[in-house]
């Protein structure tokens, strides 16, 4: 018997080998600081987890949702994007739940990538974006990230030979890893560039509920003409500490959201309802309690750049994210400075390759890991020489 060849090309998750790196390490009855998932440790609000308790004691509920997800879940969605961003959609035709933001990143490919065909896709990035376009039979077209503009795409860069190829674009601000942030003007270049090639453009808005500093990040859905060609992906993962109750959703141009809708109905059965009664309570969590949430992270991220500047590395200190993306120091890899913060000081950080080859040279390090757990790592970097490499490279 011989597998699919998409699953033989399948490179092992990322977070997978991190997992089982830390497992082994306990298993050996060693201390290790875990900087590596973006995973929120902060409990999910009170007043949720009551809504879920009631959703989930009603009969209905007990049933199949449907695909799309239940109207009020999807009206609650459409409120939310119009209170937040004053983007104004038709909760019917230009909203839907997910199971997790990924999920229906993984199947956006199915929808707009034939058996041949080209994404482009910004490297470093999530590793869904180029995972699901290899699910669908294509290639992905990297477009660097440089720390030099910002982490932003330049346009004028791409090579347009690969642009006419290319059916979609997919965008994420605020970045993970980087941490780099768009302005509005940066996605109305991306609306442009689209509309130039024809391409759909795809945007992973997940993380513009944690932001820092009194930076505030817009939607893609806010600039000029981006209904035409535009979806987003959105989460209530990290806005409200749910990562482990899977609810997302994708909002933006109705043929692209049906598109969406209609492979996930002949592949999945939606969101359970009660979840989704769970979302909609936290949609309409008060304004101040999220910017509170981000305080706390804001609060490590400022331990974490000082404790890293400290041990003599240079991370920037991000507006936005869940995450410090660190350079290594010279003639180190990602990878073998990774090995050697785990070697040395059972730190466990992400090798910035593991986001592609432009993330070759940093590190990104997660802010969900707990208080005291930031401090112990400080502890630990404190007074820490960065060892010369045995070799370079």
């Amino acid at each position: 018997m011989t597998l699919a060849k998409r699953v033989q090309q399948l490179p092992p998750y990322l977070f997978v080998g991190i997992s089982r790196t830390i497992a082994e390490k306990k298993a050996q009855g060693i201390d290790v600081v875990d900087f590596g998932i973006g995973d929120p440790d902060i409990p999910t609000p009170d007043a949720v987890l009551e809504a879920l308790d009631a959703a989930s004691r009603k009969p209905a509920n007990h049933r199949y949702p449907e695909s799309e997800g239940l109207p009020q879940f999807r009206r609650a969605v459409t409120d939310w994007y119009q209170r937040r961003f004053g983007v104004k959609l038709d909760h019917e035709s230009e909203a839907m739940n997910l199971i997790g933001a990924k999920e229906g990143i993984g199947h956006a490919a199915l929808c707009f990538i034939d058996p041949g065909g080209t994404a482009l896709i910004p490297d470093p990035a999530y590793p869904v974006y180029s995972i699901g376009t290899m699910f669908a039979g294509g290639e992905s077209h990297y477009l660097p990230l440089l720390e030099e503009n910002g982490w932003l795409v330049d346009f004028r860069e791409v090579d347009s030979a690969a642009a006419k190829r290319a059916s979609v674009m997919w965008l994420n601000y605020p970045n993970n890893p980087t941490g780099g942030v768009a302005p509005l003007k940066f996605f109305d270049e991306a609306v442009e560039f689209a509309r130039q090639f024809g391409l759909y453009l795809l945007h992973d808005a997940c993380y513009t509920e944690v932001t820092f500093d009194g930076y505030k990040a817009p939607s893609i859905l806010q600039a000029t003409g981006a209904r035409e060609m535009s979806m987003e992906f959105h989460s209530l993962s990290k806005t409200a500490n749910m990562t482990g109750w899977r609810v997302g959703m994708a909002v933006g141009n109705s043929e692209m959201v049906n598109a969406l809708m209609r492979v996930k109905s002949n592949l999945d059965s939606g969101l359970s309802q009660a979840i989704q009664e769970m979302g909609i309570a936290a949609l309409n969590l008060d304004p101040h309690w999220v910017a509170e949430n981000s305080e706390k992270y804001r609060r490590r991220r400022d331990k974490l750049v000082a404790g890293l500047r400290g041990a003599g590395l240079r991370p920037e200190s991000p507006k936005a994210g869940l995450y410090v993306w660190s350079p290594v120091p010279a003639a180190y890899t990602s990878a073998a400075f990774a090995e050697l913060l785990l070697d040395d000081l059972n730190i466990v950080v992400t090798p910035g390759t593991g986001y592609g080859p432009a993330g070759e040279g940093y590190v990104r390090l997660s802010l969900t890991t707990p208080d005291h757990r930031v401090e112990e790592g400080l502890r630990r970097l404190a007074g820490w020489n960065i060892p010369a490499p045995n070799s370079a490279g």
